[in-house]
């Protein structure tokens, strides 16, 4: 990992175990780096599981394997690969996935389809399937690790390892859930972009774990974007054990079912937060509300277009009070908007309304605002009952240095 970013955590945080869930992380050489590079997650029989993945009309053969997995609702292993995304690679990459899942479920004595596979890092190289299999043979044995190792072995450019706990009651049955990350560049919402594993010990109807995943997923991962690139490989799997013991939640009307459901939408916030604080070269954590669209979605598409706007991104980098770059952003999106409704602030300032700036605002508190890392730009179109917020951060020169030498 290089220099870690100045919006980190002070530390991993302390997460617990969760029950049927083993770690172990080993190292394949994907790459020419000394470190572990293959994570095994060993899930106990009767695991639950659910995903989301990209939307990329180029997805990796990973992402097309996991669809298919997805919809029988059981998983035993999940394996992570990084230092190769395995994508554009042809019949070459399905092999590699095929041979993991294979070699895996050999091991465990299940179906292959119970096998999970995801990659991550240069597109365009066909995972070695003889490096695979070897950091597989080593994984199976290896003592097992804890989540801060799993976190770390899943990164790429990252510059921290990222996991969040939560908790929630389900009747008398206390449940917990964990969630590892990575991702920190090719982050532009379009379900989720990184890869992203959540593990409970929650006992989960399949189906009502993909439809609380998918509503949490919205509000959440689809909401973050660091520099407009959907990746080929955006996954977010969450796995639930059932071994903490609790009533099947099999609906939302159960008992429990809400408080899970505001749990898991509470660590996807935290973990899509993460992901921004570790963007390439990102000095500003950005939260972007936009209110008064003619619709929620278009508050989303406004929203999104001012996050992902260079020109936006430069000036709080240079924490330059400039909104006039905000209202270029909500004209080119393309959406509903009128100039003489529309109101911009920053922090808890006021810095335009009416379609001119605050008559005497006093740009000092702005100034203040945006020399601190956390930065909040508020915009109401002024048309309707539509809102959105999304996280997104600056851009400095760092993103490009990182970016220009990747494959070296």
């Amino acid at each position: 990992m290089t220099d870690r970013s100045p919006l980190a955590p002070a530390a991993f945080p302390i997460l617990p175990v969760i029950d049927g869930v083993t770690l172990r992380t080993a190292r394949a050489g994907y790459k020419a780096w000394t470190r572990c590079d293959l994570t095994y997650v060993e899930l106990e029989a009767g695991t639950a599981v659910a995903g989301v993945t990209t939307q990329s009309k180029c997805p990796s053969p990973e992402v097309e394997w996991c669809r298919d997995a997805i919809p029988l609702g059981s998983a035993r292993a999940l394996v992570v690969n990084a230092g190769n995304a395995n994508a554009f690679t042809g019949h070459r990459g399905r092999a590699a996935v095929e041979a993991i899942a294979a070699k895996v479920a050999n091991h465990l004595g299940c179906l292959p389809s119970d096998i999970f596979v995801s990659s991550t890092g240069v597109i365009g190289v066909p995972l070695p399937i003889d490096k695979a299999e070897a950091g597989l043979e080593a994984a199976f044995t290896v003592t097992p690790c804890g989540w801060e190792e799993a976190a770390t072995t899943i990164g790429t450019t990252d510059t921290f390892a990222k996991g969040a706990h939560v908790s929630a009651m389900i009747g008398e049955q206390r449940v917990e859930l964990v969630g590892i990350i990575k991702g920190s560049g090719m982050i532009a919402p379009d379900m989720a972009t990184m890869l992203g594993y959540i593990f409970t010990d929650a006992s989960i109807d399949p189906a009502l774990l993909q439809q609380m995943l998918s509503a949490a997923n919205r509000k959440t991962f689809s909401c973050i974007t660091v520099d407009s690139d959907t990746s080929t490989s955006d996954t977010v799997l969450a796995f639930a054990t059932g071994k903490a013991g609790n009533v099947l939640l099999a609906s939302m009307d159960d008992a429990g079912a809400d408080a899970f459901h505001a749990a898991l939408s509470d660590l996807c916030r935290q973990l899509a937060h993460l992901v921004v604080r570790d963007g390439e070269g990102a000095s500003k954590f950005i939260d972007i509300s936009v209110e008064g669209a003619e619709s929620d979605e278009s508050a989303h598409r406004i929203a999104l277009s001012i996050a992902n706007s260079p020109l936006v991104k430069t000036a709080i980098a240079g924490e330059d009070a400039n909104w006039g770059r905000v209202v270029m952003a909500v004209g080119k999106a393309g959406e509903p908007a009128d100039r003489d409704k529309l109101s911009i602030r920053f922090g808890a300032t006021q810095v335009a309304t009416g379609g001119l700036a605050v008559e005497g605002y006093d740009e000092a508190p702005v100034a203040a605002h945006l020399k601190g890392q956390d930065i909040v730009i508020g915009v109401d179109i002024g048309l309707g009952e539509g809102r959105a917020q999304v996280w997104t951060c600056d851009l400095t020169h760092g993103y490009i240095s990182i970016n220009a030498d990747y494959r070296s």
